[in-house]
Protein backbone atom coordinates (compact mmCIF):
# COMPACT_ATOMS: atom_id res chain seq x y z
CA UNK A 1 0.00 0.00 0.00
CA UNK A 2 1.30 3.44 -0.91
CA UNK A 3 2.21 5.81 1.90
CA UNK A 4 0.35 8.90 0.80
CA UNK A 5 1.39 12.32 2.02
CA UNK A 6 -0.75 13.43 4.97
CA UNK A 7 -1.86 17.07 4.92
CA UNK A 8 -1.10 18.62 8.32
CA UNK A 9 -0.52 22.24 7.30
CA UNK A 10 -1.71 24.98 9.63
CA UNK A 11 -3.89 27.57 7.82
CA UNK A 12 -2.50 30.23 10.20
CA UNK A 13 0.88 31.90 9.89
CA UNK A 14 0.39 33.34 13.40
CA UNK A 15 -2.42 32.67 15.86
CA UNK A 16 -3.54 35.50 18.13
CA UNK A 17 -4.46 34.94 21.80
CA UNK A 18 -8.06 33.98 22.48
CA UNK A 19 -10.36 36.95 22.83
CA UNK A 20 -8.85 38.93 19.95
CA UNK A 21 -11.12 40.17 17.19
CA UNK A 22 -9.21 38.06 14.67
CA UNK A 23 -8.05 34.50 15.21
CA UNK A 24 -4.72 35.28 13.60
CA UNK A 25 -2.94 35.86 10.30
CA UNK A 26 -3.88 33.25 7.71
CA UNK A 27 -1.91 32.05 4.74
CA UNK A 28 -5.00 32.90 2.67
CA UNK A 29 -4.64 36.57 3.53
CA UNK A 30 -0.89 36.44 2.86
CA UNK A 31 -1.64 35.00 -0.59
CA UNK A 32 -3.62 38.11 -1.48
CA UNK A 33 -0.85 40.35 -0.15
CA UNK A 34 1.77 38.50 -2.20
CA UNK A 35 -0.43 38.56 -5.28
CA UNK A 36 -0.84 42.33 -5.16
CA UNK A 37 2.81 42.86 -4.30
CA UNK A 38 3.79 40.92 -7.42
CA UNK A 39 1.25 42.95 -9.43
CA UNK A 40 2.82 46.18 -8.16
CA UNK A 41 6.33 44.87 -8.88
CA UNK A 42 5.34 43.81 -12.41
CA UNK A 43 3.78 47.21 -13.01
CA UNK A 44 6.98 48.91 -11.86
CA UNK A 45 9.01 46.83 -14.32
CA UNK A 46 6.74 47.86 -17.19
CA UNK A 47 7.11 51.48 -16.11
CA UNK A 48 10.90 51.22 -15.85
CA UNK A 49 11.07 49.93 -19.43
CA UNK A 50 8.70 52.70 -20.59
CA UNK A 51 6.00 50.34 -21.80
CA UNK A 52 3.09 52.29 -20.31
CA UNK A 53 1.40 55.64 -20.83
CA UNK A 54 -0.18 55.67 -17.36
CA UNK A 55 0.95 58.25 -14.81
CA UNK A 56 2.10 57.08 -11.34
CA UNK A 57 -1.22 58.31 -9.91
CA UNK A 58 -3.19 56.33 -12.48
CA UNK A 59 -1.14 53.23 -11.73
CA UNK A 60 -1.83 53.52 -8.00
CA UNK A 61 -5.52 53.96 -8.69
CA UNK A 62 -5.46 50.96 -11.03
CA UNK A 63 -4.06 48.75 -8.27
CA UNK A 64 -6.68 50.04 -5.83
CA UNK A 65 -9.50 49.37 -8.30
CA UNK A 66 -8.02 45.93 -9.00
CA UNK A 67 -7.93 45.10 -5.29
CA UNK A 68 -11.49 46.29 -4.82
CA UNK A 69 -12.77 44.37 -7.84
CA UNK A 70 -11.08 41.12 -6.81
CA UNK A 71 -12.19 41.23 -3.18
CA UNK A 72 -15.76 42.44 -3.68
CA UNK A 73 -16.41 40.55 -6.91
CA UNK A 74 -14.70 37.37 -5.75
CA UNK A 75 -16.53 37.28 -2.45
CA UNK A 76 -19.97 38.18 -3.78
CA UNK A 77 -19.47 35.72 -6.63
CA UNK A 78 -18.84 32.90 -4.17
CA UNK A 79 -21.79 33.92 -1.99
CA UNK A 80 -24.23 34.12 -4.90
CA UNK A 81 -22.96 31.34 -7.14
CA UNK A 82 -21.84 28.64 -4.72
CA UNK A 83 -23.48 28.78 -1.29
CA UNK A 84 -26.18 31.44 -1.20
CA UNK A 85 -28.55 29.57 1.19
CA UNK A 86 -25.79 29.36 3.84
CA UNK A 87 -24.93 33.06 3.66
CA UNK A 88 -28.61 33.95 3.68
CA UNK A 89 -28.76 32.26 7.09
CA UNK A 90 -25.38 33.68 8.22
CA UNK A 91 -25.05 37.14 6.62
CA UNK A 92 -22.31 38.16 9.05
CA UNK A 93 -20.02 35.62 7.35
CA UNK A 94 -20.22 37.36 3.97
CA UNK A 95 -17.38 39.74 4.80
CA UNK A 96 -15.14 37.01 6.27
CA UNK A 97 -13.25 36.50 2.99
CA UNK A 98 -9.98 35.86 4.86
CA UNK A 99 -11.38 32.46 5.87
CA UNK A 100 -11.59 31.39 2.24
CA UNK A 101 -14.48 31.20 -0.16
CA UNK A 102 -13.70 33.35 -3.18
CA UNK A 103 -14.96 32.84 -6.73
CA UNK A 104 -12.55 33.50 -9.58
CA UNK A 105 -15.52 33.99 -11.91
CA UNK A 106 -16.95 36.61 -9.57
CA UNK A 107 -13.52 38.19 -9.42
CA UNK A 108 -13.48 38.54 -13.21
CA UNK A 109 -16.81 40.36 -13.10
CA UNK A 110 -15.69 42.56 -10.21
CA UNK A 111 -12.50 43.56 -12.00
CA UNK A 112 -14.44 44.30 -15.19
CA UNK A 113 -16.77 46.66 -13.33
CA UNK A 114 -13.81 48.34 -11.62
CA UNK A 115 -11.94 48.83 -14.91
CA UNK A 116 -15.08 50.17 -16.55
CA UNK A 117 -15.20 52.93 -13.94
CA UNK A 118 -11.48 53.69 -14.25
CA UNK A 119 -11.56 53.80 -18.05
CA UNK A 120 -14.44 56.27 -18.03
CA UNK A 121 -12.79 58.46 -15.41
CA UNK A 122 -9.55 58.88 -17.38
CA UNK A 123 -10.97 58.23 -20.88
CA UNK A 124 -8.72 55.20 -21.33
CA UNK A 125 -9.37 52.27 -23.65
CA UNK A 126 -11.15 49.63 -21.56
CA UNK A 127 -9.75 46.82 -23.71
CA UNK A 128 -6.20 48.08 -23.26
CA UNK A 129 -6.66 48.38 -19.50
CA UNK A 130 -7.95 44.81 -19.44
CA UNK A 131 -4.84 43.64 -21.31
CA UNK A 132 -2.67 45.23 -18.65
CA UNK A 133 -4.64 43.68 -15.80
CA UNK A 134 -4.48 40.13 -17.20
CA UNK A 135 -0.69 40.54 -17.14
CA UNK A 136 -0.76 41.48 -13.45
CA UNK A 137 -3.11 38.91 -11.92
CA UNK A 138 -1.74 35.41 -12.80
CA UNK A 139 0.60 35.18 -9.82
CA UNK A 140 -2.26 36.22 -7.57
CA UNK A 141 -4.20 33.23 -8.88
CA UNK A 142 -1.13 31.07 -8.23
CA UNK A 143 -0.78 32.17 -4.60
CA UNK A 144 -4.52 31.87 -4.08
CA UNK A 145 -4.53 28.24 -5.21
CA UNK A 146 -1.59 27.49 -2.94
CA UNK A 147 -3.59 28.99 -0.08
CA UNK A 148 -6.51 26.71 -1.03
CA UNK A 149 -4.11 23.77 -0.64
CA UNK A 150 -2.87 24.98 2.75
CA UNK A 151 -6.48 25.45 3.88
CA UNK A 152 -7.34 21.93 2.65
CA UNK A 153 -10.30 23.38 0.73
CA UNK A 154 -11.53 22.67 -2.81
CA UNK A 155 -9.97 19.22 -2.50
CA UNK A 156 -9.57 16.85 -5.42
CA UNK A 157 -11.44 13.69 -6.30
CA UNK A 158 -10.52 10.30 -4.81
CA UNK A 159 -7.56 8.71 -6.60
CA UNK A 160 -4.72 6.20 -6.16
CA UNK A 161 -1.98 8.14 -7.99
CA UNK A 162 1.35 8.12 -6.10
CA UNK A 163 1.21 11.86 -5.39
CA UNK A 164 -2.28 11.73 -3.86
CA UNK A 165 -2.83 13.55 -0.56
CA UNK A 166 -4.72 12.56 2.58
CA UNK A 167 -6.56 15.76 3.56
CA UNK A 168 -7.99 16.37 7.06
CA UNK A 169 -11.43 14.82 7.60
CA UNK A 170 -11.08 12.91 4.31
CA UNK A 171 -10.24 9.21 4.81
CA UNK A 172 -9.43 8.59 1.13
CA UNK A 173 -6.44 9.84 -0.88
CA UNK A 174 -7.31 12.64 -3.26
CA UNK A 175 -5.83 14.60 -6.14
CA UNK A 176 -4.03 17.77 -4.98
CA UNK A 177 -6.22 19.64 -7.49
CA UNK A 178 -5.32 22.98 -5.93
CA UNK A 179 -1.72 22.49 -7.08
CA UNK A 180 -2.85 21.50 -10.57
CA UNK A 181 -4.82 24.75 -10.74
CA UNK A 182 -1.93 26.77 -9.34
CA UNK A 183 0.23 25.57 -12.23
CA UNK A 184 -2.38 25.66 -15.00
CA UNK A 185 -4.29 28.80 -14.04
CA UNK A 186 -1.41 30.70 -12.42
CA UNK A 187 2.00 29.82 -13.85
CA UNK A 188 0.62 28.99 -17.30
CA UNK A 189 -1.15 32.35 -17.54
CA UNK A 190 1.89 34.21 -16.22
CA UNK A 191 4.19 32.74 -18.88
CA UNK A 192 1.72 33.41 -21.70
CA UNK A 193 1.05 37.03 -20.72
CA UNK A 194 4.72 37.92 -20.22
CA UNK A 195 5.74 36.39 -23.55
CA UNK A 196 2.94 38.36 -25.22
CA UNK A 197 4.08 41.61 -23.61
CA UNK A 198 7.81 41.28 -24.28
CA UNK A 199 7.92 39.33 -27.54
CA UNK A 200 4.89 40.57 -29.52
CA UNK A 201 3.03 43.82 -30.20
CA UNK A 202 -0.39 42.29 -29.65
CA UNK A 203 -1.41 44.71 -26.88
CA UNK A 204 -0.36 47.74 -28.92
CA UNK A 205 -2.01 46.63 -32.17
CA UNK A 206 -5.19 44.86 -31.05
CA UNK A 207 -6.34 46.01 -27.59
CA UNK A 208 -8.45 43.31 -25.99
CA UNK A 209 -7.11 40.41 -28.02
CA UNK A 210 -4.80 39.22 -25.24
CA UNK A 211 -7.61 39.49 -22.68
CA UNK A 212 -9.91 37.45 -24.89
CA UNK A 213 -7.28 34.79 -25.47
CA UNK A 214 -6.60 34.57 -21.74
CA UNK A 215 -10.32 34.16 -20.99
CA UNK A 216 -10.51 31.32 -23.50
CA UNK A 217 -7.39 29.71 -22.04
CA UNK A 218 -8.62 30.06 -18.46
CA UNK A 219 -12.06 28.74 -19.35
CA UNK A 220 -10.77 25.60 -21.06
CA UNK A 221 -8.07 24.93 -18.45
CA UNK A 222 -10.59 25.37 -15.63
CA UNK A 223 -13.02 22.99 -17.33
CA UNK A 224 -10.24 20.42 -17.71
CA UNK A 225 -8.82 20.72 -14.19
CA UNK A 226 -12.26 20.62 -12.59
CA UNK A 227 -12.33 16.97 -13.68
CA UNK A 228 -9.81 16.33 -10.88
CA UNK A 229 -11.62 18.45 -8.29
CA UNK A 230 -14.42 17.36 -6.00
CA UNK A 231 -17.48 19.54 -6.72
CA UNK A 232 -18.04 21.95 -3.85
CA UNK A 233 -21.66 22.70 -4.76
CA UNK A 234 -24.58 21.03 -6.52
CA UNK A 235 -23.98 20.18 -10.18
CA UNK A 236 -25.54 22.15 -13.04
CA UNK A 237 -26.57 20.05 -16.07
CA UNK A 238 -24.34 17.25 -14.82
CA UNK A 239 -21.15 19.30 -14.59
CA UNK A 240 -19.55 21.25 -11.75
CA UNK A 241 -20.42 24.90 -11.28
CA UNK A 242 -16.83 25.88 -12.04
CA UNK A 243 -17.07 24.12 -15.40
CA UNK A 244 -20.51 25.57 -16.15
CA UNK A 245 -19.46 29.18 -15.47
CA UNK A 246 -16.20 28.68 -17.37
CA UNK A 247 -18.12 27.88 -20.56
CA UNK A 248 -19.49 31.42 -20.61
CA UNK A 249 -16.07 32.82 -19.76
CA UNK A 250 -14.53 31.06 -22.75
CA UNK A 251 -17.37 32.19 -25.05
CA UNK A 252 -16.87 35.79 -23.91
CA UNK A 253 -13.17 35.42 -24.67
CA UNK A 254 -13.85 34.17 -28.20
CA UNK A 255 -16.12 37.14 -28.88
CA UNK A 256 -13.52 39.53 -27.48
CA UNK A 257 -10.75 38.08 -29.67
CA UNK A 258 -12.93 38.49 -32.76
CA UNK A 259 -13.89 42.02 -31.75
CA UNK A 260 -10.28 43.02 -31.05
CA UNK A 261 -9.35 42.40 -34.69
CA UNK A 262 -11.76 45.16 -35.71
CA UNK A 263 -10.38 47.97 -33.59
CA UNK A 264 -7.07 49.56 -32.68
CA UNK A 265 -8.59 51.94 -30.14
CA UNK A 266 -7.39 55.23 -28.70
CA UNK A 267 -5.78 56.10 -25.39
CA UNK A 268 -3.93 52.79 -25.27
CA UNK A 269 -2.22 52.28 -21.91
CA UNK A 270 0.71 50.64 -23.72
CA UNK A 271 3.03 52.89 -25.69
CA UNK A 272 2.64 52.45 -29.43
Amino acid sequence: MLAYWVHQLDPFVVRFPSGCFLEGIRWYGCAYFLGFWVAWFTLSIYTHHRLLTLSPEQQQELLFYLLLGVLVGGRLGYVLLYDFPYYLRHPQQIIAFWKGGMSSHGGFVGVYVALLGLSRKYKLCLYSLADLVVCLVPMGIFFGRLANFVNAETVGRITDVPWAVLFPNNPFPRHPSQLYEALGEGIGLFIWTQVSIWKTRCVQTFPGKLTGAILVYYGFVRILLECFREPDAALILGISRGQFYSIFLALAGILLVRHAHKRTGTHNVFKL
